[in-house]
């Protein structure tokens, strides 16, 4: 594959690999998506939100620093953490260190919520997506999505983690 970064249109091949690549990551997004939703209470987007609060210090995150490392709008966030507080799954109150802004709590209910959706959405991405690959496919794709990481300048601790 020739490696030159060309200003020239994308081949027709090129394309049809581009778009191979984007259908199928819509596709797998969309079945964990939906197994996420049938097999517990949580949403992909309440999953999200859970896994960053979880893995943070305290359960809590300024919201701005949580939109930040999910990729989500500010705007997206506020709306769609209105509805988790509602149910219970997170808190919302004023920043600790009385800066401007919220800081965002996972509660108890939200991180018992969070755990046991977490065990169907990892079978589901045991059989959607890991059992589909060998071991080598899989250091692949490791290697080519940390190829893409380095091109965009994303920060490779913070992409998807």
């Amino acid at each position: 594959m020739d490696r030159t970064h060309s200003r020239t249109m994308p081949t027709r091949e090129q394309l049809r690999i581009w778009r191979d690549h984007i259908e199928t990551t819509e596709a797998l997004r969309a079945r964990l998506a939906g197994r996420l939703s049938s097999e517990s209470t949580l949403s992909s987007g309440d999953y999200q939100v859970l896994l960053a609060l979880t893995e943070a210090p305290r359960h809590s995150m300024r919201s701005s620093e949580l939109a930040a490392l999910i990729g989500w709008e500010r705007s997206r966030l506020s709306h769609h953490l209105g509805r988790m507080q509602k149910r219970g799954l997170i808190r919302r109150q004023p920043c600790a260190d009385g800066a401007h802004g919220v800081d965002v709590i996972a509660t108890e209910e939200g991180r018992e919520e969070f755990r046991a959706g977490s065990v169907p959405h990892l079978r589901a991405v045991r059989e959607l997506f890991l059992d589909a690959l060998t071991p080598e496919q899989l250091a692949q794709v490791e290697a080519i999505s940390a190829a893409v990481r380095r091109h965009l300048g994303l920060d490779e601790d913070a992409v998807g983690r």
